[in-house]
């Protein structure tokens, strides 16, 4: 019963409902009380000759009108019982998906896609089950087993009553061990559908590489082996399962033996006529489903005890970071990164150390440097997915520490390397940010990032269907739709993560001199291995194992005949000896 008192929140917020349902419950309950005893009474009534043919039909005709009350009633509150659990599921989604979303990478790193996507679906749907089913086999084992019990007990033969009930605490002891097996077998199967699901996504997604590579069967061996572990989890619970009806078929059997054994006696002995023994077996059989709701009850509360504790692992999980509550001022102000030193997590190098950079609004900078160098890692601390404890970073004279953390992101509009499409059309992958734009605006930023001419030219042109992640487009046409998402945004600092490294250098051109020609120019930040994609950047800096190298423009750098001028000769010969061909 405890996941019930875990659920409490729930229950408070949508008590009308609940209590409606349990007190509709209460009311069918008094109700079905009736059809056995007046049974018993037309039995002894029809024994004895005391009761007419009218009178019958009276009954008959009364216990219709009742049976179909109780079947309106029962409508009504399985509308509100397993409506209010339903609803719970959304509620539980709803919070999932937004403390997934408020999370820092490393969450991630600890928990696979497979495993949260499990947790959002089958323990979702298990705690549901208890809010719902479970309320119900609770409620209907309490209030009628309670009620007929006690008309068995006072109204028909309180030793008969006893003699029904001498299987029970055999039943409650099996029906308690049973459950405790089934709490942690259930959970261990929850955790194996969780690899499942991992791996079956893993696989999907990566169904090119593996084709690539001939590794089909290997795939195959290794999927099948979950699965197998899986079904084997799911089996251990089945047994327990198992174990459950013919406990309760059997109790139900011997208290039955029992009843009219003991029946047939109280009647030779004239204790009892035929009629209340009549009445007294329906009363019996009304508490068969009392009987196998608490069988059912422990199988649904252990499902969802465990089921509710999975969730609770990440719902206890605080995000590393947390908002601050000064808000950004309206204006656009210069940002500044001033970094002592930064460690990641169980490392005792400094990834970066001694930044200082100023970011004027409406200049570009332009970030490179080899692999590892920290140009990730300056933009993970910028877009404040990592901590920084030595050193600031400032907005105008606000810290990002300080900031609203929707306010500070939303300044931001970053485009990746490897740029994620939906399964939608082009436009609607342009319009991700602002569903309401028009059009005209969409075509726009589409124009500015160099990819609307490609787009009328597929047969359906922006409302052209990508498949899922843009495997339909080629690596230059998933960038330049994420660039044109990213512009339609109109936000105050665009970040160039290598984003240009998939389109030939004339279009990164018109890109990057788009992007100078804007009215109101935006801060734009570049991080790029091909050079050529910074010689339009006010400033650039080159880091190098966590520390600036150099920094200055182009040309400056050219003439300074350090790494940058090394590379960019480098990547000119390239260019070169590839025309040549």
């Amino acid at each position: 019963m405890q996941v019930f008192w875990q659920l409490r929140w729930y229950f408070r917020q949508e008590w009308r409902k609940y209590g409606g349902a349990i007190a509709i419950f209460v009311v069918i309950a008094i109700f079905e009380l009736i059809p056995p005893r007046a049974v018993g009474w037309i039995v002894d009534g029809v024994v004895d000759g005391s009761i007419t043919v009218q009178a019958m039909l009276m009954w008959l005709v009364g216990l219709a009108a009742m049976w179909t009350v109780v079947y309106l009633l029962r409508i009504v509150w399985r509308l509100w019982l397993f409506g209010s659990a339903a609803k719970l599921g959304t509620v539980l989604r709803d919070k999932l998906y937004q403390h997934f979303s408020r999370q820092a990478p490393q969450f991630f790193d600890r928990h696979k896609t497979g495993d949260l996507m499990a947790r959002s679906t089958n323990d979702v749907n298990a705690v549901v089950m208890t809010a719902g089913e479970g309320v119900l086999t609770a409620a209907d084992s309490l209030i009628t087993g309670l009620a007929v019990l006690l008309i068995m007990t006072t109204q028909l033969s309180w030793q008969l009553t006893i003699l029904a009930l001498l299987p029970m605490p055999v039943m409650a002891v099996l029906v308690s061990r049973f459950g405790r097996q089934l709490h942690h077998r259930f959970g261990e199967s929850q955790a194996a559908f969780s690899t499942l699901t991992d791996t079956t996504q893993e696989a999907l997604n990566g169904v090119r590489m593996i084709r690539a590579f001939g590794l089909e069967q290997r795939q195959q061996a290794a999927f099948e082996r979950v699965v197998d572990q899986t079904g084997d989890k799911n089996f251990e619970v089945v047994k327990v399962d198992a174990k459950f009806d013919p406990v309760i078929q059997l109790t139900i059997g011997m208290s039955f033996f029992l009843s009219v054994g003991g029946g047939a006696y109280l009647i030779h002995t004239g204790e009892l006529s035929l009629g209340d023994l009549t009445a007294f077996t329906l009363y019996q059989g009304l508490m068969i489903w009392p009987m196998l709701a608490v069988a059912w009850l422990f199988n649904i509360l252990e499902r969802g005890s465990a089921a509710w504790k999975r969730l609770q692992e990440i719902f206890s999980q605080e995000p590393a970071i947390v908002s601050g509550e000064t808000p950004l001022p309206g204006v656009r102000q210069q940002l500044r990164i001033d970094i002592d030193a930064f460690h990641w997590p169980r490392q005792q190098q400094a990834a970066l150390q001694d930044i200082q950079i100023d970011l004027p609004a409406g200049h570009m900078l332009g970030l490179a440097g080899p692999v590892g160098c920290g140009k990730s890692t300056l933009l993970t601390l910028l877009l404040r997915q990592q901590e920084l404890e030595q050193g600031r970073i400032t907005y105008g004279e606000v810290g990002i520490r300080e900031a609203v953390l929707d306010e500070w992101r939303s300044r931001f509009a970053v485009v990746s390397q490897s740029p994620f499409l939906f399964s939608r059309s082009i436009a609607e992958n342009i319009a991700l940010g602002k569903p309401d734009a028009s059009m005209d605006a969409i075509r726009n930023a589409a124009a500015m990032a160099c990819i609307d001419e490609d787009i009328l030219l597929f047969p359906d042109g922006y409302d052209t269907l990508v498949g899922e992640k843009g495997i339909t487009l080629s690596g230059g046409q998933k960038q330049r739709i994420a660039i044109a998402r990213a512009l339609l945004l109109e936000a105050e600092i665009l970040v160039l993560d290598d984003a240009l490294s998939a389109v030939d250098g004339k279009t990164e051109h018109r890109i990057l001199h788009n992007l100078r020609m804007q009215p109101q120019r935006q801060t734009v930040i570049v991080i790029a291995h091909r050079l050529t994609a910074l010689e339009q950047a006010d400033e650039i800096v080159v880091l190098q194992h966590g520390e600036i190298r150099e920094r200055g423009i182009h040309g400056q750098l050219l003439e300074n005949d350090d790494w940058y001028a090394e590379m960019y000769r480098y990547q000119k010969l390239e260019q070169a000896i590839e025309e040549g061909k």
